[in-house]
């Protein structure tokens, strides 16, 4: 009840209390000096006001009933109001947050179009997760699953806007634990959490302490791309806000991954072998421009192999193409197991003919190279229908600048000794 109409009410009450007093005084006063008898009507008229009081004071309680329900009404209105205000207040604050994150994701998703490998992308993602979650205290890591093995691997990891090396390069349990599941993973406290063993206690990677964390799953569609995680040394250091966002930027992630690993592909076909996986012809002609000028000046020499395989045609016709497949692909490893020294360029220069360019590598030293791929083919068995079967291959050697020196004449150099393996009996390796 206000205070207005509290001493409206107040008002109300005492008036005719004071006005039957004045009266009740009156009539006394009359009653001693003049009429002694008169009491009686005194005590008739205390009667009669002893019941208008009644009255009175009956109506002054439903009167105070009814303003104090008001009261309480307006009460519960104001704080209606207030709650309402607050949750309007709260609800504007939570707009401003998302619009913040969002504008941040906005510039994330215009980071990740530009990358175009998966390192890039990858790099692209720790760094932008570390800067809008893991703030001064976390570590920022993202593990993708290889190709070949299905297990995960860790591509890149940031702390503090800085690059960081992480011990476990294959992830941990609960790395392990997002992947079987597929679901986000939020834990407060890893030394108390009753989905692990309690007797891993707090978990550590090389002295980096670990006791809570945030992760998510990497999945486009049917595909598991990895895990992208958040840790931290201190305990309840995540909400399931950060957690929200971290799923909203795996999300952008995935996409820009599987975007990056198919633009590395396509590179890929462009100057690879899909069969072989060793570069084109294009790619060695593009490199022996750029190595022959750089071998002059350093007045090195570069020496090229001309590999071709003995009788293939014969071998295709009596097995099958899938068979004579087979036997690229395993002349293609034995290529890459010998000539593995960095700057060496394998590629398939015609249906069984290969090239190998080896820089700052003599002749001699080539022509023992050779040999070793020789004896190599020669000695491996190769099961079809369970007949062993095998095939040999003949190498021509020529070396630049004493054999040729333009391109063109190198290779040209190199064929005429690989047809003159051909002609001494196959199996072997001729010098230019």
């Amino acid at each position: 009840m206000t205070k207005k109409l509290k001493k409206q009410l107040s008002s109300f009450t005492l008036l005719p209390i004071v006005i039957v007093f004045i009266f009740l005084v009156v009539f006394f006063i009359y009653s001693i000096k003049f009429n002694n008898h008169f009491f009686v009507v005194i005590l008739a008229t205390q009667f009669v006001i002893l019941v208008f009081l009644i009255f009175l004071r009956n109506r002054f309680l439903q009167q105070k009933t009814v303003y104090d329900l008001q009261e309480e009404d307006r009460l519960e209105e104001i704080n209606l109001l207030c709650s309402k205000v607050e949750k309007e207040d709260f609800n504007k604050e939570s707009l401003k947050v998302r619009f913040e994150d969002y504008s941040k994701l906005k510039i994330l998703a215009e980071k990740l179009s530009l990358s175009e490998t998966r390192l890039e992308a990858a790099n692209v993602l720790t760094e932008q997760a570390d800067e809008l979650i893991g703030k001064n205290d976390a570590t920022t890591i993202l593990y993708l699953l290889d190709l070949e093995t299905g297990e995960p691997s860790m591509i890149s990891s940031v702390h503090n806007k800085a690059k960081v090396n992480v011990k476990s390069k294959k992830g941990d349990y609960l790395d392990r634990w997002v992947l079987k599941k597929l679901k986000p993973l939020l834990v407060e406290d890893i030394k108390s959490d009753f989905r692990f063993d309690t007797t891993q206690g707090i978990s550590k990677d090389g002295g980096r302490e670990k006791r809570s964390l945030i992760s998510i799953p990497l999945v486009l569609g049917e595909k598991i791309l990895g895990v992208l995680r958040v840790d931290s040394p201190n305990e309840k250091r995540f909400s399931m806000e950060d957690l929200r966002l971290l799923s909203r930027i795996g999300d952008l992630g995935a996409v820009a991954m599987e975007s990056a690993y198919l633009y590395e592909r396509i590179q890929d076909l462009a100057v690879k072998d899909s069969l072989t996986g060793l570069y084109l012809r294009r790619f060695l002609m593009d490199r022996l421009n750029s190595e022959l000028p750089r071998e002059l000046r350093s007045k090195s020499d570069l020496s090229l192999l001309v590999v071709d395989l003995d009788y293939f045609k014969k071998y295709n016709d009596q097995f099958g193409h899938i068979a004579g497949d087979m036997v690229l692909k395993k002349l293609s490893e034995h290529l890459v197991d010998i000539f593995n020294n960095p700057g060496d360029i394998i590629c398939r220069y015609g249906g069984e003919e290969f090239v190998v360019m080896l820089p700052d590598c003599t002749k001699i030293q080539a022509k023992k190279l050779a040999e070793d791929l020789r004896k190599k083919v020669e000695e491996t068995k190769i099961i079809l229908r369970r007949e062993k079967t095998k095939v040999t291959v003949s190498i021509g050697v020529a070396t630049f600048p004493t054999d040729a020196q333009i391109k063109e004449e190198l290779i040209h150099k190199a064929d005429q000794a690989m047809y003159q393996a051909k002609r001494k009996g196959r199996n072997k390796v001729c010098l230019s």
